[in-house]
């Protein structure tokens, strides 16, 4: 049995058809003086770019890849936030940012990730990647190998903390990958939104921590980035902001200064939010529809959505639609998270945008024998 179900309000909505979309510097509203640039959705969708595939240093921003490594580590079992992680000495001796870890001393990995998010902090990172892969090396080897498993063009990794190397290299449309999975993270964001915090040894000394990246104070909607410098690579940043239902991310490298890599993307981010727009179709509060269960206790189960149904593009283009595709019915048992149909959003053209799994809520136990004369004695 096929539907197509329109959900009340939240079905008739104007949508983007979602295309790629690529703007160029002469017909965007902005104007970029970094040598790279790039602005996309959050689903990966190129809004502008300039420049955003060359081969360049990134600096501080490689750090993205080192947090999204650490994470893969933590939701894979293989470490968890609770960790007590000794310094090293080669940890506490990095210079450049960092929060002056004392060697051979212990800290939670917890405290060393917010650092590395929110100052940045070199010595945090080293830590890390030995506490992860027993040594910096192999890290970087996990690193490289996540560039190549998230298919990155102009990528690649000599240490976990963006200082200066010969064969270092990103690019701003890599970079903004590279935050697009760091940010499907929900403890990154814990860390993202500090501004201002002490980090604290076990001596109880105390290392001021200012978040590196200004515009998640100073940008309506900015909750997560990270800043990067080095006089090869000059000034870059890569930042993310959401308002409402709506997120994107903007990269730049090689800024000629600070106050230029924030300017241009709080512009890209204007840009955006003034053109573009998410709209949720459907989630996991959504009501779909009841699935009749052949020879179950009760007779159907409630179906909800894996996920949600968002599409993204510009501001009032094409209606979407939602298809709904469910069995006339199941057979007891049926167990809560059973995939039981999917949920499809099509474009005006017919073309699929997104799909997700429909559930089952709840459990619904087969009936027994003595639930089938019950049932006799009943009808009589």
């Amino acid at each position: 049995m096929k539907k197509v179900l329109i959900f009340a309000i939240s079905m008739i909505m104007l949508l983007a058809v979602i295309v790629p979309v690529t703007a160029c510097a002469e017909t965007a509203s902005f104007s970029i003086s970094a040598k790279e640039a790039v602005l996309m959705s959050e689903d990966g969708q190129v809004l502008f770019e300039h420049n955003a595939t060359e081969k360049r240093p990134i600096a501080s921003m490689t750090k993205i890849m080192t947090l999204l490594c650490t994470y893969d580590a933590i939701d894979s079992g293989k470490i968890s936030l609770e960790d007590d992680v000794v310094a090293s000495q080669r940890a506490a001796s990095m210079g450049g940012s960092q929060v002056f870890l004392d060697a051979n001393c212990t800290y939670k990995l917890e405290n060393l990730i917010k650092s590395i998010v929110v100052c940045s902090a070199n010595d945090s990172c080293v830590a890390v990647a030995e506490h992860v892969s027993g040594s910096v090396e192999s890290f970087v080897s996990t690193m490289n190998n996540k560039a190549k498993e998230l298919g990155l063009v102009a990528t690649h990794f000599e240490n976990c903390t963006g200082l200066p190397a010969v064969s270092q290299f990103s690019c701003a449309k890599d970079v903004g990958v590279m935050l697009s999975k760091l940010i499907k993270h929900p403890h990154y964001f814990t860390c993202a939104k500090i501004w201002m915090e002490d980090f604290v040894h076990p001596s109880g000394r105390v290392t001021g921590m200012t978040n590196t990246n200004k515009l998640v104070r100073f940008y309506d909607g900015c909750d997560g980035g990270k800043t990067g410098y080095t006089s090869e690579a000059q000034h870059c940043l890569a930042a993310t902001a959401k308002r409402g239902d709506t997120r994107v991310i903007a990269v730049v490298v090689g800024a000629p200064d600070s106050k230029t890599r924030f300017k241009e993307v709080s512009d890209m981010f204007n840009y955006a939010f003034a053109n573009y727009e998410s709209k949720v179709y459907l989630d996991g509060k959504s009501k779909i529809d009841n699935v009749y269960v052949s020879g179950g206790k009760q007779d159907s189960v409630e179906v909800v959505a894996e996920g949600k149904l968002v599409s993204f593009g510009k501001k009032g283009n094409a209606d979407c639609q939602v298809e709904v595709e469910l069995p006339e019915s199941v057979k007891a048992p049926v167990k809560q998270g059973d995939v039981v149909g999917t949920a499809t959003l099509k474009d005006g053209q017919g073309n699929v945008v997104a799909q997700v799994n429909l559930l089952a809520k709840n459990d619904v136990n087969a009936k027994t024998y003595w639930d089938y004369l019950k049932d006799l004695v009943a009808n009589g």
